[in-house]
């Protein structure tokens, strides 16, 4: 090697080095200077093509087992599964409709494709409160490691939920807001839980943001052991609501944000826009799973631009705020009878070598229940929606 390359080759080096350390110390001042939402976008790692190809191989389910939930009546309707593990047996909560508003049920498994219903976690009110008439449970601290334990995590002895309530009755009625629920029970036994006074949030606070000045919707909320955000807890919530005036194309659609917390009962907004969300339609119901290093964000999408119908799909991160859309084809969508009006809100997991994947499944009689889709051929499932109601 001539004088004249390797003295190119060394001022290459050294202007390589002085620029990581000019990185490091631009994050040490960002994070002064602005706290730790600027250190997060300054330290931003993009989720590869390639990387999310293999995401998607790994997580597809080209198999639909069918349903494994229904209603007894017609009169009621299934909703929104979240399926965590106690031992060898698994739990799953759900909502349930019956015309007056959502209550939150729980059931048991042996082998994640037939269920039984245990009984109501979250039930009407018999008084006046601000969710008498609402209560839509989503279990939070659970082991989000891909083909983990799926186990609930207790915090300060306490097992936790978050919901969105209202006292309005009707289907998603009225003002809805979200609240903390929480049990020093066994959460994998039905029993009534008890709930914080007051909503953690509502679209009608002095900082809501203007795509959630509507409602609020479903909330999951997951424990950021590597303080990414600068907190332990971090709920992702979808809400909908529209600031700006004759905006009739994109108003009141369904977008996902970030809250942030370090105590479960003390929340504050994180950002002031959604992280995952799309022109036109719903993006909603986040679901968080950990794959190797990246967090891979399941969530449903409706009514868009190209796509009909109501389906899931799924985004990728490093960081947690900065989300990489997968845009090939969905995980799951409408292609049977008994989910051919919509497939969607979405629960995955792996276990042992098997990725299921429980969504809502809707028929054309608008019939509601909870399916199943597999990566492995399990045979299909003989339960079916009861006879629908006769048309007058």
């Amino acid at each position: 090697m001539s004088d004249e390359h390797l003295e190119s080759l060394i001022l290459c080096l050294a202007t390589h080095v002085l620029l990581q350390k000019m990185k490091k110390q631009l994050y040490i001042i960002l994070f002064i200077l602005f706290g730790r939402e600027a250190f997060v976008y300054a330290q931003e790692a993009q989720v590869t093509p390639g990387e999310m190809d293999r995401i998607y191989h790994e997580v597809k389910t080209p198999y639909k087992f069918g349903l494994v939930m229904v209603p007894p009546s017609n009169d009621k309707k299934m909703d929104c599964p979240t399926v965590f593990r106690k031992g060898k047996k698994w739990y799953m909560t759900y909502l349930t409709f019956d015309g007056r508003g959502y209550e939150t049920w729980l059931a048991s498994s042996d082998n994640l494709l037939h269920w039984t219903p245990q009984g109501k976690l979250m039930s009407f009110s018999g008084e006046e409160t601000w969710d008498a008439n609402q209560k839509a449970g989503y279990n939070a601290l659970q082991d989000i490691t891909w083909a983990g334990t799926y186990t609930l995590n207790p915090f300060k002895g306490k097992y936790w939920m978050s919901y969105f309530g209202g006292d309005a009755a009707g289907y998603e009625a009225g003002d809805l807001s979200i609240g903390l629920a929480y049990t020093k029970g066994e959460p994998w036994v039905a029993h009534e839980w008890e709930r914080l006074e007051r909503p953690l949030f509502t679209a009608k606070d002095k900082d809501v943001r203007w795509w959630e000045n509507r409602k609020l919707f479903k909330s999951t909320i997951m424990e950021d052991k590597k303080r990414l955000t600068g907190h332990r807890f971090v709920m992702y919530y979808n809400a909908n609501g529209d600031s700006l005036s004759n905006n009739v194309k994109t108003r009141w659609f369904e977008r996902i944000g970030m809250a942030v917390s370090d105590d479960m009962i003390h929340w504050k907004r994180y950002l002031e826009e959604p992280v995952v969300h799309h022109p036109v339609g719903i993006t909603g119901d986040a679901v968080i799973q950990q794959i190797g290093e990246t967090y891979v964000l399941f969530y449903f999408g409706a009514f868009w631009q190209d796509r009909k119908g109501a389906f899931n799909r799924f985004a990728a991160s490093k960081d947690l705020v900065h989300w990489t859309d997968w845009e090939g084809e969905n995980l799951i969508a409408p292609s049977e009878s008994y989910d051919a009006l919509y497939a969607h809100k979405s629960f995955v997991l792996k276990h042992e070598g098997i990725v299921y994947h429980f969504y809502c499944a809707v028929n054309k009689n608008e019939q509601r229940g909870i399916a199943v889709a597999t990566s492995k051929d399990l045979g299909k499932s003989t339960l079916h929606f009861i006879a629908p109601p006769e048309s007058p």
